[in-house]
């Protein structure tokens, strides 16, 4: 394989610590320097970064800390105030726009990801700042209230201690399709509860589900993680969607 497939084979995210060692501030401006470079809907490049290098301001945003962090926001600000500028009409966006620009602001994200792993730099995507009250990562952030909502944070740092096992993937039927979509058979869906199974796979969030008295992982899964969304989080999300002018 050539470095670039390399690079993204190495991918892991680091949920045990980051270290104290520093990340050089060159390296830094190497990932948001590729991160720009990602693919975006006509060149509008519809998204802000926020860095962070204050540990309390991030356990504060999205409960999480490392050396550094990113947070990559849904943001057409930008774009608002050049047509302001210009003397054009009110700028406006709808829920497409949003849905646009949360492809734009995501595929940023994982450029950063991968341009920080090529640099020996190891990371965690995390959206404790949904799960954070919205208004206090506004004010934190200092984020405008207007085309602008905080989409993902992506912690960066070297980690305290290795990981023992990288994160298994599934790649094979119920996630490749060839030509169409195509349903998953039963006998498919029992080998894809097998590989969740092999805890040598680490393909789920714990190996201790057949302890905890689950006949699968997916059993623990569905029974003790998986959950809805609450009701009055649904709803601030939709409030602040409409607050933001991506929804009426």
């Amino acid at each position: 394989m050539n470095e670039t497939l390399q690079t993204i084979g190495k991918l892991r995210s680091i949920h045990g610590g980051f270290s104290s060692k520093r990340i050089p501030d060159g390296d830094v401006q190497a990932i948001l320097g590729a991160a720009v470079r990602a693919a975006n809907a006509s060149a509008r490049q519809s998204y802000s970064m926020i860095v962070l290098d204050d540990k309390d301001a991030m356990r504060r945003v999205f409960g999480y800390a490392g050396d550094r962090a990113i947070v990559f926001c849904v943001d057409f600000t930008r774009l608002s105030a050049l047509s302001e500028r210009l003397g054009h009409a009110k700028y406006a966006v709808d829920f497409f726009d949003f849905l646009t620009g949360a492809i734009d602001t995501s595929f940023a994200a994982q450029t950063a990801c991968v341009a920080a792993r090529s640099l020996g730099i190891d990371s965690l995507f995390t959206n404790g700042l949904h799960r954070t009250p919205l208004d206090k990562v506004y004010a934190e952030l200092g984020l405008p209230e207007r085309f602008c909502f905080p989409l993902i944070a992506l912690v960066l740092g070297y980690p305290a201690e290795d990981p023992r096992f990288q994160k298994g993937r599934l790649s094979g039927k119920g996630i490749v399709h060839l030509g169409r979509y195509c349903a998953l058979t039963e006998g498919e869906t029992d080998a894809i509860v097998r590989e969740y199974d092999d805890r040598e796979a680490h393909l789920g969030l714990v190996n201790d589900w057949k302890e905890k008295g689950f006949a699968h992982y997916l059993d623990w899964y569905f029974k003790e993680w998986e959950g809805p969304t609450p009701t009055e989080k649904i709803a601030e999300l939709v409030d602040r969607l409409k607050k933001s002018g991506f929804m009426d």
